[in-house]
């Protein structure tokens, strides 16, 4: 899978800081982390606690794995079912929206205050390339397909 930090690191080099590269070896060796913020990411929950201080806290924000039983909201479950008996805080975050702050993210959108990245963009001629392409987890930004 091809490094996304480095894309963000380039298009934001002034926002962005990334413990990845010592994240990726968290087997017990590695340095521990007070809090592990796990976005976008579905790393075991056994993975990201051996990533966190004895009383360290995980967020996991969003469902990404698809879970068969709960559309990808299994693992969060687990972990907040699991922070019942150990000493770290295992939590999870989830947005909702409402009117007022989606109005205001238009207006930030449409000032050029916030740009997305955007990887690459499709023609809906080429819809399944496109889905390819990002099951196949190459897309470093979004995949945009243009009408």
């Amino acid at each position: 899978m091809p490094d996304r930090c480095c894309s963000y690191r380039q298009a934001y080099p002034s926002a962005f800081a990334s413990h990845r590269a010592r994240f990726e070896g968290c087997g017990g060796e590695g340095e521990r982390y007070d809090a592990v913020l796990d976005i976008g990411g579905n790393p075991s929950l056994s993975r990201l606690r051996r990533a966190l201080a004895p009383k360290g806290t995980l967020v996991i924000v969003g469902g990404e794995t698809g879970g068969r039983w709960l559309g990808g909201g299994d693992r969060q479950l687990r972990a907040l079912l699991l922070s019942l008996f150990v000493d770290q805080k295992l939590t999870t975050f989830v947005c909702s929206e409402n009117h007022e702050d989606l109005i205001v993210l238009k207006e930030h959108i449409e000032s050029g205050k916030i740009t997305p990245f955007v990887d690459r963009t499709y023609q809906p001629t080429r819809i399944p390339e496109a889905i390819r392409y990002r099951e196949q987890r190459h897309a470093r930004g979004k995949v945009v397909i243009t009408v």
